[in-house]
């Protein structure tokens, strides 16, 4: 993914802080309109998402005449999209099944799998991939918990030891930071952090469990058998992923400033799968359009009215930070609501500028993790962890609910989210974490 650049090809001047306030309507709209106005909002979300992201773009096309600012918000929204759409697609085409009952132990290894599996096809590959069969192995005893849960440990912080696991640090590779440098300094974070959320979700979950009769579990288990269903799609899914790894000079090839060579491949990727996908594996997945619409449409104002944000946080001007631990957790609480790859590379450079050092330079790149490494850690778990905070901070977050919605689980709105789940679960183990490996 592409850094949403933090000014115009003249350098012009800052955005008022002012122009932040679509932003955050937006925000407060994701999280109190699904409650006050549920109806209203389920019919018109979309206009709202794409009329607040428009008055940021009118400022910018009409009073700042920064058409490049908005050129780079498209492509990086058409490369999310491109991504996160043709994984769901993708995912769709494929039905696993999980034999046996969901006991707390299995579901704790499911998770652990996919927090390992995160790193080899990507936060957003696995949790597409897992989530419908974690919903299904489950089925008897579903709560928005196991949601949330999967959320943290599959779609966020299980991703954090390559670059291949989270966008944050596939820049960083492109960057410059060698392809096993978060592994080699940042396993022992990652660990602890997948440790204390498994820890947590199995005392949860026993309770869960102890809840459902036996008999009732027995019934609705006993005929499940492991299969494994579109196999032609995993082709499909390492044509993704090989877009994802094009040469550097590949992936900067944009088509009307807007469409990148890899997301057009993603896209193919994603018409083959569908149109070759039997259909009554789709029909086993429940699978329609529905859950990808609602991210692209939300998604389509976040990028747009994060552009002034961005551009702020970029400039340094917010950024007086000196500590590993002051930027693990300055990274993570902006990454929790802005997109943590643009998060994450705005600290790096902040970082690297005040050591002289700067982040166009492969060269720097590699001498700062070299000589400050803990500064590096600290940025890249921050951006990865955090990343679960909301539903927002992570492309796969609200998708994963879109999904577990449209399947008739009762997940917790975003507030809910926010107050039952990731401040008092969540944070204390990322402060945790961060006391013991970002000092």
């Amino acid at each position: 993914m592409h850094p949403l650049l933090a000014a115009s090809a003249t350098h012009a001047a800052l955005p008022p802080y002012g122009l932040i306030l679509p932003f955050v309507a937006l925000l407060l709209c994701i999280a109190l309109m699904p409650l006050i106005a549920p109806h209203f909002w389920e019919h018109h979300y979309p206009k709202v998402a794409v009329g607040l992201g428009l008055v940021t773009a009118v400022y910018y096309a009409v009073i700042r005449h920064d058409w490049r600012a908005l050129q780079h918000a498209g492509h990086e929204y058409v490369s999310f999209m491109a991504l996160v759409g043709s994984l769901f697609v993708i995912s769709g085409g494929i039905n696993i099944r999980v034999k046996g009952e969901a006991t707390p132990l299995r579901n704790v290894v499911f998770l652990a799998v996919g927090a390992v599996l995160s790193n080899f096809i990507g936060t957003t590959g696995a949790s597409m991939l897992l989530i419908r069969p974690w919903i299904r192995m489950n089925k008897y005893r579903i709560t928005g918990q196991h949601i949330v849960f999967f959320i943290f440990v599959v779609s966020n912080c299980g991703g954090a030891l390559t670059p291949i696991g989270d966008p944050p640090l596939f820049l960083g590779f492109l960057r410059g930071v060698p392809f096993w440098w978060v592994l080699e300094h940042a396993w022992l974070g990652w660990l602890i952090c997948v440790a204390l959320l498994l820890a947590v979700f199995f005392v949860l979950d026993t309770i869960n469990f102890r809840r459902a009769p036996k008999q009732v579990r027995e019934a609705v288990t006993a005929e499940e058998r492991f299969s494994f269903r579109g196999l032609p799609n995993v082709g499909f899914l390492a044509m993704v992923l090989a877009a994802v790894f094009l040469p550097k000079s590949i992936q900067e090839m944009v088509i009307g400033e807007m469409i990148s060579v890899p997301a057009l491949l993603m896209i193919a990727a994603a018409v083959g799968s569908y149109f070759m996908s039997k259909r009554e594996i789709h029909e086993a997945n429940d699978f329609n359009f529905g859950p990808v619409k609602e991210v692209g449409y939300l998604f389509a104002g976040i990028f747009l009215t994060m552009i002034p944000a961005l551009q702020i946080l970029q400039s340094g001007e917010a950024v007086q930070i000196t500590t590993p631990l002051g930027y693990y957790f300055a990274t993570g609480a902006l990454s929790a609501f802005l997109d943590n790859a643009p998060t994450y590379l705005s600290f790096l450079a902040a970082a690297m500028g005040a050591e002289q050092l700067s982040v166009d330079s492969a060269a720097d790149v590699v001498s700062f993790a070299a000589s400050h490494a803990h500064e590096l850690i600290a940025i890249s778990l921050g951006a990865v962890f955090f990343g679960a905070g909301t539903y927002i901070g992570n492309g796969p977050n609200f998708m994963v609910k879109a999904i577990a919605e449209k399947s008739k689980v009762h997940t917790p709105d975003f507030l809910r989210y926010m107050w039952q789940f990731s401040i008092p679960i969540l944070l204390p183990i990322l402060i945790v974490v961060g006391w013991l490996v970002a000092k």
